[in-house]
């Protein structure tokens, strides 16, 4: 019993967190001072810690901007990936017909379409939301895909003898509320990889002279401070991490609480 209030203590505490990141600074600031000894090479947290400072005045804009072009591109990769997804699952021909296109622009990097998107958008908030657009959207059509490829027939067959003969019926309560636990999956995936996206787009100046992966890669890596380059990518990932947990929350734990799986002590 004691044990088991202890785990949950340190759980709901955050103190196992808390241990994990201090263990992995104090091992950085180790090898940082004793080790490489070179900021150019591996800069210390005391180091990254003090560019925070260095850069406040510049790092809400760059957030903003990189926020902005995540929004887009994940805003319409979701709305494309999940209607797409839904008609090939849903039906045969339409399946047949955007396979194989489908399955030859995903095997295509989304770095391959900074070109065209500064081409098609110029150097614009559009350019770079193009970008994330492509990352995003084929983890959201595959999993609404296999979502609507996967209801169980015994389901759409209660569903009818309970009253529930059309089509449309049947896709809004059966087939659409089966398949949210995969396409909260898909968007959930999307959203890390369209994150990336983001910085890859930007540091390539997809966007013009704006965000966090421009900055990073014209500025920071260009001029060699390194300091400030690792204190970027912290925060590019403290904002991944940041968005993660606000879907999880918002989504798996609010909208789909009911579905719960094995939960690991």
């Amino acid at each position: 019993m004691r044990e088991k209030k202890g785990l949950h203590f340190l759980k709901r505490r955050g103190i196992i967190e808390a241990i994990g990141i201090s263990t992995v600074v104090i091992i950085w600031q180790l090898v940082a001072s004793f080790i490489v000894k070179k900021t150019y090479l591996l800069p210390s947290p005391y180091e990254v810690f003090f560019a925070f400072y260095t850069v406040r005045e510049v790092i809400l804009v760059d957030i903003y901007i990189s926020l902005l072009h995540f929004g887009i591109g994940l805003g319409v990769g979701t709305a494309v990936g999940i209607t797409l997804g839904a008609l090939m699952g849903g039906f045969k021909l339409v399946d047949r017909a955007m396979d194989p296109i489908m399955e030859i622009l995903r095997a295509i990097p989304p770095i391959a379409w900074i070109p065209f998107a500064i081409i098609w958008l110029k150097l614009t908030h559009y350019s770079a939301g193009f970008v994330v657009f492509v990352g995003a959207i084929f983890p959201i059509l595959i999993n609404t895909y296999t979502g609507f490829k996967s209801v169980d027939k015994i389901y759409i067959d209660a569903a009818k003898v309970l009253g529930c003969k059309k089509g449309m019926s049947l896709i809004k309560s059966v087939v659409l509320p089966y398949s949210l636990p995969y396409i909260a999956a898909g968007t959930r995936i999307g959203m890390g990889i369209g994150w990336m996206c983001v910085v890859a787009a930007e540091m390539f100046g997809a966007s013009g002279r704006v965000g966090l992966g421009w900055r990073l890669w014209n500025r920071f890596y260009a001029l060699h401070m390194m300091d400030k380059l690792v204190a970027y990518m912290i925060i590019i990932g403290l904002i991944a991490l940041l968005l993660d947990r606000i879907f999880r929350y918002l989504v798996e734990e609010r909208t789909l609480k009911w579905r719960k799986g094995m939960v690991a002590v």
